[in-house]
């Protein structure tokens, strides 16, 4: 419960640290209008967010309501003190509103008459879109409709694939400024021709359930959007095309806009590539997104779209560890009808935690007269576990547990020794091993670090008489202890080794290691190790290593 509840405090502090701003400006009149955000304004309460926007008065926000018996005229006149209904007047009179929630309706009222027009900004943390239809009718809901040419689609066009929406039973209202009253909200009367504004909130009377925000449905790998944290490396994003005819869909990076003064800064936007998978040849092809690019979605067909990030990009590799980085991709269709922004973050992650691979070694100094080279038959892996704590110190282990730790509060944590682990919960620990290194081994000294483009370079000493050392066999026939003493003796039957290992790790993705997630969850590079004592001159190998990551607690608990 612990470890659960310790989790899912990490991951709601993740969730609140998400933005991808972006402004809004609404257009509105004097008197009562209706509004849509499609993104979350919660950054601050009404009261500041309308501080420079004296002419806004009142604030209500649609709750909707389930369970609510049918379509009345109620809805269309808001009354105080009910569960559908929050309110913020600046008067002080009512605050029941304290935050603007996105993919939300509004009813805003202004100062002066329908004849008064008022330009109001919103600066808004992007969401995916959502709307949630209610049995009731009683449908107070917004649309990401597209804007071309100065003109949005029709009601007709844009529920084509939804008619239920705009049947001939369906009252449609909108709001037009003024007081309340016949003359607002007023009903729409020819969808064939009635514009849907994307900033604007109507009224529709269709009591149905239903998920419809658009003619194409997005499925997410993460409904908070194209979220990639410290060490995520893909999204999958899929476009299910409900019309009968085919759609070209159209993909463009978009730069978030300038957080506010008091919210997190946005570093850069995030290098999302587009990852294409071959089936012939079984590999993923990662192009980055540095413009727009089309996506034919045929007739009521779904396809998937995988998104990779590169964290080897300069604007990532050059931040600062745990910079933020946002941005948006932008959908939009060839017939002009919906415009989707979907969120993108990540954060620049640092090194710290435990990475976990293989050295293959491929290469091995020949020491016989004319050498023909040094290539090995066949690659074989040397397993290493390699930690690195908060402050970057990188230390080679021989064996780690991973458990809850017997310390109190006994969170899920990293240990060197199976005494560092709760006892209570052992059964659900695990043991990981490198096996060729000397037992019980924290490797700290030598020089370099674990970084990009960088070297680390560690010793690892076996004295004559560890059980690890090739000398030291109880089967082998030389090692009968001729020396005459009752115990090896140092240089006689068995000597003290030294591996001199490196690690030289790739600025950016070798080949046949994927970009997606280097420097994050995975790093790659070229292994050399130089071992003395073997025989009468040093021997080196050489080869290649991969590492990913499996923890990023930069913790250690040793002994």
């Amino acid at each position: 419960m612990k470890i659960f509840l310790a989790t899912l405090s990490v991951l709601l502090c993740a969730a609140t640290a998400r933005a991808q701003w972006q402004s809004t400006t609404y257009t509105l009149k004097g008197g009562w209008n209706a509004i849509y955000l499609h993104g979350d304004a919660t950054h601050a309460p009404p009261a500041t967010l309308f501080a420079s926007d004296p002419e806004v008065t009142e604030v209500w926000r649609w709750n909707p309501n389930p369970t609510q018996v049918g379509f009345t005229t109620t809805p269309l006149i808001p009354s105080p003190g009910t569960p559908e209904w929050s309110v913020w007047k600046r008067d002080g009179s009512v605050a029941s509103l304290s935050q603007m929630l996105g993919q939300t309706a509004y009813l805003v009222k202004c100062t002066g008459t329908s004849a008064t027009s008022h330009a109001v900004t919103l600066v808004q943390r992007m969401r995916p879109p959502a709307a949630s239809w209610v049995r009731s009718g009683a449908n107070l809901l917004g649309f990401p409709s597209r804007l071309t040419s100065g003109t949005y689609p029709t009601f007709g066009a844009y529920f084509a694939t939804f008619p239920a929406a705009i049947a001939s039973n369906v009252k449609i209202y909108t709001y037009v400024g003024g007081e309340l009253g016949p003359g607002n909200p007023l009903q729409v009367f020819s969808p064939s021709t009635e514009k849907l504004d994307r900033n604007q909130a109507y009224w529709f009377s269709s009591e149905l359930v239903s998920n419809f925000y658009a003619p194409v449905q997005l499925g997410l790998s993460d409904l908070s959007g194209l979220d990639y944290g410290r060490t995520g490396a893909t999204m999958t994003v899929s476009l299910f095309n409900r019309s009968s005819v085919a759609s070209t869909v159209t993909i463009a990076p978009v730069d978030s806009a300038a957080a506010p003064t008091d919210q997190e800064a946005v570093t850069a936007a995030v290098p999302v590539t587009l990852r294409v998978f071959t089936a012939s040849s079984a590999t993923w092809t990662e192009t980055p997104i540095s413009a727009a690019f089309t996506q034919v979605v045929g007739p009521n067909e779904t396809v998937e779209l995988s998104f990779g990030i590169d964290r080897g990009d300069a604007r990532m590799t050059g931040a600062a560890t745990n910079a933020f980085f946002a941005s948006l991709l932008r959908f939009t269709d060839s017939a002009g009808l919906y415009d989707i922004s979907l969120p993108v973050t990540a954060r620049k992650a640092s090194m710290a935690g435990l990475w976990v691979g293989d050295a293959l070694v491929n290469g091995v100094e020949s020491k016989t007269p004319n050498p023909s080279g040094t290539a090995t038959a066949q690659t074989y892996a040397l397993r290493y576990l390699i930690h690195v704590n908060d402050a970057g110190t990188a230390r080679i282990l021989s064996q780690v547990y991973m458990g809850a730790l017997a310390a109190e509060p006994n969170d899920f944590g990293l240990c060197t020794t199976e005494s560092g682990l709760n006892a209570e919960d052992k059964a659900s620990a695990r043991r990981l091993v490198a096996a060729h290194l000397p037992l019980d081994r924290v490797l700290e000294e030598g020089s370099g670090s674990v970084v990009l483009g960088g070297r680390l370079s560690r010793t690892i000493t076996i004295p004559f008489d560890d059980p690890t050392s090739p000398f030291v066999h109880q089967y082998h026939p030389d090692h009968d202890n001729k020396s005459g003493t009752t115990a090896l003796v140092s240089g006689q039957e068995s000597y003290d080794l030294q591996r001199a290992v490196t690690f030289d790790f790739a600025a950016t993705a070798p080949e046949g290691v994927s970009s997606t997630g280097y420097g994050a969850s995975v790093m790659a590079g070229n292994y050399t190790e130089v071992i003395t004592g073997l025989r009468k001159d040093s021997v080196t190998v050489t080869g290649t290593f991969t590492l990913r990551r499996v923890s990023e607690i930069g913790t250690l608990t040793t002994p």
